[in-house]
């Protein structure tokens, strides 16, 4: 093991590893490192589980085991380019600067590294629920987890083959999935409407009644066992003999012995400072609307296949969640895209969803192009990077956890059973 003594870990540093990122996956790493007697410090420009975590979809989605993109993307280009209310919208300000994304996404498209990818998130996602339930148990919170299935429903004749297509594919994935008629739907869903005519189910999946608290027991937890939060923008940083140093808008300079590098959509620009190296990572701008009214207007979560968004249950409301933008950091959100998800439930409700007192978000999900995440320790184990997790930075952000305390503890030696192969998530794929 690595983790150092007492004495020797004091020595000079202010931490024996560095978080920059207090999302669902920073905080996660962190309460696991804790565990194994790191001293860790948390650094954020934002209070911990803001950002993507705090509006995700809420869905842990390991049903979902494919790339972000298939070969239809090519003719749904334009559609991309020109409806500024479509499911997946790409500004054409933005295009110039997107296309090497996109063309990496593309060659990733062909036919080996497609089934790589399919083979890597499915890796991930097959560990992710067990770790989830296992880490909220640990801290208490099991009831923020519901662990009661999500559904994938249908309104047309036309695109049943469509499901019987997504379904066969799944069977070949290991995806437990199931085939449910349109009254067994209402069953489960009584207030869906009649156009429902059928739909897929899966089992093992889940969604989380609240992720900003999932994430602030997490804190809680974390601190109890000596991990600080400090709210402080990380603008650069260097490797050097002692260990890592980093250069903090409110901290001054901070030294560790190590450094993760977990914030999401931002950490391209520190992994290049930290670890010289330079990663294809772009942002799914990601939209939810918030509807407080609807608590109990369904049990489980319900994706339309359709209409292209997710619904989630929450304590505080129905969450409608699920549209893709690319336009980068900088464009100011279109809201009006939060306001399309109102748009798109019209009819699938027996009545109407209440959208008065709704709240809107946007925030950014950090994207690599062949849509697997970079979790990998590099510069002699110095730098850890834990990034790049898409639209299933929740669902994989426990297992995200267990594989980086495994790499800061052991380092490249093998993992434990339980966790997948690791050679999928290397950044030196993109070298």
């Amino acid at each position: 093991m690595q983790v150092p003594s007492s004495s020797a870990s004091d020595a000079g540093t202010d931490a024996d590893i560095a978080i920059i990122g207090a999302g669902v996956v920073g905080v996660a790493c962190a309460l696991m490192l804790s565990r194994q007697g790191w001293r860790v410090l948390v650094l954020d420009r934002e209070a911990p589980g803001m950002g993507a975590s705090w509006g995700n979809a809420g869905h842990m989605a390991t049903e979902q085991v494919f790339p972000i993109a298939d070969a239809s993307i090519l003719k749904r280009l334009p559609g991309m380019l020109m409806d500024p209310m479509g499911p997946l919208r790409l500004d054409w300000r933005y295009f110039p600067k997107a296309l090497p994304w996109l063309s990496r996404l593309l060659w990733n498209l062909r036919k080996n590294p497609w089934q790589n990818t399919v083979a890597g998130i499915r890796a991930l996602n097959q560990a992710s629920l067990s770790a989830w339930q296992e880490l909220l148990a640990s801290i208490g919170h099991s009831h923020l987890l519901k662990k009661e299935g999500s559904l994938l429903v249908h309104e047309r004749s036309d695109t049943r083959h469509d499901l019987d297509v997504l379904r066969a594919r799944m069977l070949e994935q290991q995806v437990s999935v199931e085939r449910w008629q349109g009254d067994a739907i209402r069953h489960t869903a009584p207030q869906l409407s009649e156009r429902i005519k059928g739909g897929l189910f899966f089992p093992e999946t889940a969604h989380v009644v609240n992720p900003w608290q999932v994430v602030n027991a997490m804190v809680d937890a974390a601190r109890h066992n000596g991990v600080q939060f400090t709210t402080s923008e990380v603008l650069t940083g260097q490797v050097d003999d002692q260990g890592v140093c980093l250069q903090t808008s409110e901290s001054g300079q901070i030294r560790a012995r190590k450094v993760l590098v977990a914030c999401g959509a931002h950490s391209a620009p520190l992994t290049t400072a930290l670890a010289g190296i330079r990663v294809p990572l772009d942002t799914e701008r990601g939209y939810h609307l918030m509807l407080p009214g609807e608590q109990h207007r369904l049990p489980i979560a319900v994706t339309s296949l359709e209409r292209r968004f997710i619904m989630t249950p929450m304590d505080e409301g129905l969450r409608l969640a699920g549209t893709v933008e690319f336009a980068g950091l900088k464009q100011p959100p279109n809201m009006q895209r939060a306001w399309q998800l109102h748009r798109l439930s019209q009819g699938l409700f027996k009545t109407d969803l209440d959208a008065s007192s709704a709240t809107v978000w946007m925030g950014f999900r950090p994207s690599l192009p062949d849509s697997l995440p970079i979790i990998d320790s590099v510069k002699n184990g110095k730098v850890l990077l834990a990034f790049g997790h898409h639209h299933l930075g929740l669902t994989q952000a426990a297992v995200t956890a267990e594989i980086i305390t495994h790499l800061a503890t052991y380092g490249d030696s093998p993992a434990a059973s339980s966790l997948p192969d690791l050679q999928p998530y290397k950044a030196s794929r993109f070298s």
